[in-house]
């Protein structure tokens, strides 16, 4: 698949909704992505199906505080600088790229670096949503090594990790992250062509080229396009469906930024068919939803925000008081679900003491109908 710019749009929309509130504005990579477009570069979006056996892929994305981030805007730059030096450090030129998330700019910045240095991207990523730690990923539960990592900052500095442990490479980085001022770009987790298709999860990009179609389309044509995005994600995705699990009003958002995440509470006053009060914790990406006590979802599960209007996703650090808004739950494919996923990226590893309980449970679609 060839990128096209008026597709850039909609894809950054389906990846705001996989991103669980997190993984940074998309609204800034789509900007990125559509001026080399502009400029005649292509984007090939290719299935990991695809990728030759032994063909290098480096992973790129950007680590940091999404609150941080809208205040240093990436000339673009910094991950090429990455890319670049773990290359270099490889010895060897990558065969392409592809996301560590799918969520947020993350989503974007691999079609950056494709365009710009004339690689495919492959269709699918580590995460199938976004998570705030660089060991949470599908890739790190299916033993491909984190190392060696490079990391860059806007100023051109860059350096190089290596180390034997996922948990200390994104303990390192985000030392060196809140360094470089709180944003950085990296390109970590090289791999071979055979190691994406066995430890990622496959066709996530262009879901979420399909799930901001629909968004898009129901807006032009001004209906609810909650039935149908649900209805695709159970029947033509690895998910398992979702439901929408409460709409209401913003009434309190607080959010600090600490050692390189961004930290908060949502509070959502019930409205229409919802009652009660709804309340969400997020590092980064909303990690659980309960109402009155009652637990409504949880990571790994994507808790997601939308306008109850436009029905666009909102993230975390532009969502404020007074928005109409409804919230869905997702459910991961079951390579997120796993015993090894749930003790990577489940409630426990954010400290949660939740147990994790899938968001849909078999009804129609997967979900409850509205």
């Amino acid at each position: 698949m060839e990128l096209q710019i008026n597709q850039v749009e909609d894809l950054c929309m389906g990846a705001a909704l996989l991103g669980a509130g997190g993984g940074g504005d998309p609204y800034l990579g789509g900007l990125m992505v559509k001026r080399e477009l502009a400029a005649g570069r292509r984007i090939k979006i290719v299935d990991p199906q695809d990728v030759p056996d032994d063909a290098l892929i480096l992973p790129t994305a950007m680590m940091g505080a999404p609150t941080v981030l809208l205040e240093k805007i990436p000339s673009g730059e910094e991950v090429l600088t990455a890319f670049g030096q773990l290359q270099e450090y490889l010895g060897e030129r990558a065969w392409g790229t592809m996301p560590t998330e799918v969520g947020g700019i993350n989503s974007t910045i691999p079609l950056f670096v494709g365009a710009r240095c004339g690689v495919p991207i492959i269709d699918a990523d580590g995460q199938g949503r976004a998570f705030p730690e660089l060991q949470m990923e599908t890739f790190a539960i299916e033993g491909v090594a984190g190392t060696p990592m490079t990391i860059a900052n806007e100023q051109g500095d860059f350096a190089v990790i290596s180390t034997d442990s996922h948990s200390r490479m994104e303990n390192i980085a985000r030392g060196i992250t809140i360094r470089f001022g709180g944003t950085a770009y990296f390109s970590n987790y090289p791999m071979r062509g055979h190691e994406v298709r066995r430890a990622s999860v496959p066709n996530t990009l262009s879901l979420a080229l399909a799930l901001g179609q629909i968004i898009h389309n129901a807006r032009v044509q001004r209906q609810d396009p909650f039935e149908e995005l649900l209805r695709h994600l159970f029947e033509k995705s690895s998910y398992k469906g979702g439901r929408v699990i409460f709409s209401g009003k913003v009434v309190d958002v607080r959010r600090e930024t600490r050692a390189g995440f961004m930290w908060g509470t949502i509070r959502i006053e019930g409205l229409g068919p919802h009652l009660g009060e709804c309340q969400l914790e997020f590092q980064n990406e909303n990690l659980i939803a309960s109402c009155d006590g009652e637990l409504l979802a949880i990571v790994p599960d994507i808790i997601a925000i939308l306008d109850a209007e436009t029905s666009v996703p909102i993230t975390n650090e532009t969502l404020r008081f007074g928005q109409r808004v409804k919230v869905m739950a997702i459910t991961v494919p079951d390579i997120m679900s796993s015993p090894k996923a749930l003790n990577q990226f489940g409630p426990q590893a954010f400290g949660l003491k939740e147990t994790y309980r899938p968001a849909t449970n078999g009804s129609l679609y997967g979900h409850q109908r509205l």
